[in-house]
């Protein structure tokens, strides 16, 4: 992970529609204004306003400079087929942007692998592990958990206390899939091997339902490099 990358920054509930319009303002199929209107629905103060703009601007209205050409590929892919999910690409540049909400995801997913839900208590108590146990720490768990259900990954049930994954949402867009491959990449900030791409658990609520190694193996963002006789890794391509 970049060494630039906020350490929370993640920091307010984004709704999957407000994610979708500042998405379109972006690939220019919308309007600032359209996005502006449904932050005046949603009532927010000045300041939860500014926080929200905020995020919204580093998910897709002006990432960070090392993210821009990502987020740009993010873009050309829904030009390119309308029908690819909003929440995957938002969910890639998420988890690429903000490791906070990479790591929140990457709990969910694994405790939830087996039997399809958890205990939020477990995601916070694990959070607060990884970046201390202080007020600001469980108030933006609950803010990335609380998205992440209006993206349609999880259901929040029993007043919050558990966590139940949704029907995973299907991804079979080719430069979707190994896009979100690159995302989980930059997230995890190492070498994967290619066998195990398919179950990364920072990508739990989606089916990446292509040949991975494959895809892999044709895209110029990523390198496939052998280890050993029989294993293969993928990394992300060294800048030039």
């Amino acid at each position: 992970m970049a060494s630039s990358s906020p350490q929370i920054g993640f920091d307010r509930f984004i709704a999957i529609e407000w994610a979708a319009a500042a998405l379109k303002v972006r690939a220019e199929l919308g309007t600032l204004d359209e996005l502006n209107a449904l932050l005046d629905a949603a009532g927010l103060g000045v300041a939860a306003r500014k926080k929200t703009r905020t995020v919204l601007n580093r998910l897709w209205l002006a990432p960070r400079p090392e993210l821009a050409d990502f987020a740009e590929r993010g873009v050309a892919i829904l030009k390119a087929d309308p029908s690819v999910p909003i929440a995957a690409l938002t969910w890639g540049m998420a988890i690429a942007t903000y490791p906070f909400f990479g790591k929140v995801a990457e709990l969910v997913g694994r405790l939830s692998a087996l039997q399809g839900d958890c205990a939020s208590a477990e995601v916070h108590r694990r959070m607060s592990e990884a970046y201390g146990e202080r007020e600001g720490t469980y108030r933006m768990t609950n803010m990335v958990l609380q998205s992440q259900a209006s993206w349609g990954a999880i259901e929040r049930v029993e007043k919050g206390k558990r966590l139940v994954r949704m029907k995973p949402i299907v991804v079979s867009d080719e430069q979707a899939v190994v896009w979100l491959v690159e995302a989980a990449l930059r997230y995890v900030g190492k070498a994967v091997s290619v066998s195990a791409l398919s179950s990364q658990v920072v990508l739990y609520p989606f089916v990446l339902d292509q040949p991975l190694g494959y895809l892999v193996s044709k895209s110029p963002n990523l390198a496939v490099h052998s280890q050993g006789s029989s294993s293969q890794v993928v990394s992300l391509k060294a800048s030039e």
